[in-house]
Parts: C-alpha cells; structure tokens; sequence
C-alpha cells in the first residue's frame, strides 16, 4: 500500500494479546488482515496480489510468464523464512551452527535467480519494487537485526542478495513498514523465543556495565 501511496489506517496488535475482534476476522489468527469496507482479506500474498489488482501501478509484471514466475517465488518465502529463522532465532550456539551450515542451500536458489534477471535491479524486476521484494523484504528485515547483534556475514558469500537487501532496506516503503517501537518490539520478541541473539544481547549489556 505504501509502494501505491494508498491511504489507510493501520491497527497494531500485540502477537500475546490478541484483541477479540481481531480474532474474529483472521482465521488463523495471524497478521497481516486487510479489512475493504465489509469484506475482510487475509494472507500476506493474497493482499499483496488483490491490492496488485486494484489499484495501479501494477507491480506484477505484465508478461504472463514473467508473472508466474515471481508468483512462484512468493510462493517460495515459506522455505526462506525457516531457513533464515533457524539461524536468527536459534536457541544454542550448537543449533545457530547447523542453520548456518544449511542456510546456503536456499540463499544459491536466490542468488541465482538474481543473477538471471534480464535487469540491472537493485530490485527484482529492475528499478521499481514488485510483488517478490513486498515478500522477501520482511524476512531479510528481521534477519539484518540480528546480524547486527549476531554477525554471521554469510551475505557476504551471496553478493546478488546482499546488494538487493540493500536496496529493499534503505526503501522508504520498507522502512515505514513497521511500527515506530518496532526494533524494541523485536528484540522483545527475542527474549521471548529465548534466542542465542537474546543471550548474547544480555552479555553485551553486562559487558558495558
């Protein structure tokens, strides 16, 4: 909505308290939920593509070809966000390994369809932002927040990602995708999943003390 400049209220809800009315419209009871006068949306890509729809500028592309295939990497965050979890939200050093050891398998499936593209980016489809980069934009996000208190520098080795993690997170549309108190609100988050990046946030603490 940001990325269309379409006006709309949004509503913050906490993931331990959610509001009864809240869990009266969303089936699953996951965000985000897109409320259109009476009818009520649910699912990050099924907004994402009903937005696509009705208000311009489209960014799906144009080609039918082209389209089903960053359909088909949307439909491929599922595997990048676990992916990417096992390494952020790890809960030992032990476990923070194996993610990390594993982790590249997925990041070369990115890579490489980045080094495919018939453009010059710095997003996926070129100069503007499309459907793929509303959907992986979140995850890489969340996954630089902790490599800033858990480096790993594993992008380093992914020179095509890391140069559009770049771009995504240095985009207004992303930036201004979150609440204000969001970077308290994460790292909350992290304590709560009891995280190696929460030990290690508790060592820095004690160290500058």
């Amino acid at each position: 909505m940001r990325a269309k400049s379409v006006d709309f209220e949004v509503t913050y809800i906490t993931k331990d308290s959610k509001p009864d009315w809240f869990l009266e419209i969303s089936p699953h009871g996951k965000v985000p939920v897109l409320k259109v006068d009476d009818d009520v949306l649910f699912e990050s890509n099924a907004i994402a593509e009903f937005l696509d729809e009705m208000v311009s500028p489209q960014l799906h592309p144009p080609d039918p070809v082209k389209r089903a295939r960053n359909r088909a990497w949307t439909d491929f965050t599922s595997d990048w966000s676990r992916a990417l979890g096992k390494v952020s939200y790890a809960k030992t050093k032990k476990d923070h390994a194996k993610g990390l050891e594993d982790l590249p398998k997925t990041l070369a499936k990115i890579e490489e369809s980045l080094s495919r593209r018939e453009n010059d980016g710095p997003y996926f489809n070129g100069d503007t932002l499309c459907l793929v980069d509303v959907a992986y934009a979140p995850f890489l996000m969340r996954f630089n927040m902790v490599e800033k208190i858990n480096p790993t520098n594993v992008l380093d080795d992914f020179p095509k990602i890391k140069a559009w993690s770049d771009a995504l997170l240095s985009n207004d549309a992303v930036i201004n995708s979150v609440s204000e108190d969001f970077d308290e609100v994460f790292r909350e988050s992290l304590y709560k999943r009891e995280s190696l990046a929460a030990q290690i946030l508790d060592e820095q603490s004690a160290a500058a003390e």
